[in-house]
């Protein structure tokens, strides 16, 4: 991943180009084109990484949600379930399997709005459950579960049960919700200082899932050593 600066943004009606990649709204599915290389400082070979990525909805949710009372901050689960294709060209690697597509966006960063939250999706037999809790930047907390049904509009649900979860090896806290307050980690895909995602095991509304969970703590996000360590996991070019 690269940052790139603004003259290398190209936005259409239904394409999204960022430098050589680009995401694009076919009218069936979201394909995503990726040409890029790895930048990172201190890899001198500057790998190539090419591919395409599909995003096929099984359900299309119309109904956005704010996140706090002064509606800053907005959270749309675009497509609460989906079929994902993978074909990477370098490297050589391709799989099939579930997906899920959101959107945040606001009218102020996130660091302003929030210290912490906690989420997790999982797809149920007939649709979907999303669960979201966390501490905005005032003191206030929030925690909501929405079930999404097989045509993906959604409706809020009793809130399960709060399910700790251990710590990561950053220390990072995490937590979703279960019944019975119980979910277990069955592998964390992501570990930094402020960031962690992680796959779970759960009971929820009495079916056993597998849960996608992230955990983030913007607090750690905004501090001065993390914000110099950035450049170097995510470089930031012109074009």
């Amino acid at each position: 991943m690269t940052e790139r600066g603004g003259e290398a943004v190209v936005q259409e009606r239904d394409t999204l180009a960022i430098g050589p990649s680009s995401v694009h709204w076919t009218g069936e599915a979201l394909e995503i084109a990726i040409e890029e290389r790895d930048k990172r400082l201190g890899i001198p070979w500057q790998r190539p990484v090419r591919g395409v990525i599909r995003v096929i909805p099984e359900a299309l949710n119309p109904v956005g949600f704010a996140l706090d009372p002064g509606a800053k901050h907005h959270w749309h689960c675009l497509a609460p379930r989906a079929r994902i294709e993978v074909e990477m060209h370098e490297p050589s690697l391709s799989w099939t399997g579930r997906a899920y597509l959101d959107s945040n966006f606001g009218s102020e960063s996130l660091e302003d709005g929030f210290d912490v939250w906690h989420w997790s999706r999982a797809h149920l037999k007939k649709g979907a459950v999303v669960s979201y809790e966390g501490k905005r930047s005032d003191g206030s907390r929030f925690a909501s579960a929405i079930r999404f049904d097989a045509y993906g509009l959604p409706q809020q649900a009793e809130l399960p049960l709060a399910a700790p979860l251990p710590n990561t090896a950053w220390q990072m806290e995490r937590r979703t919700r279960a019944d019975r307050g119980h979910a277990s980690v069955i592998k964390t895909w992501e570990d930094s200082p402020f960031y962690a995602r992680s796959t779970l095991g759960a009971r929820i509304y009495g079916e056993q899932v597998v849960a996608v969970q992230e955990s983030l703590n913007l607090k750690r996000f905004a501090s001065p050593v993390v914000q110099f360590m950035l450049p170097y996991r995510m470089p930031r070019v012109g074009a």
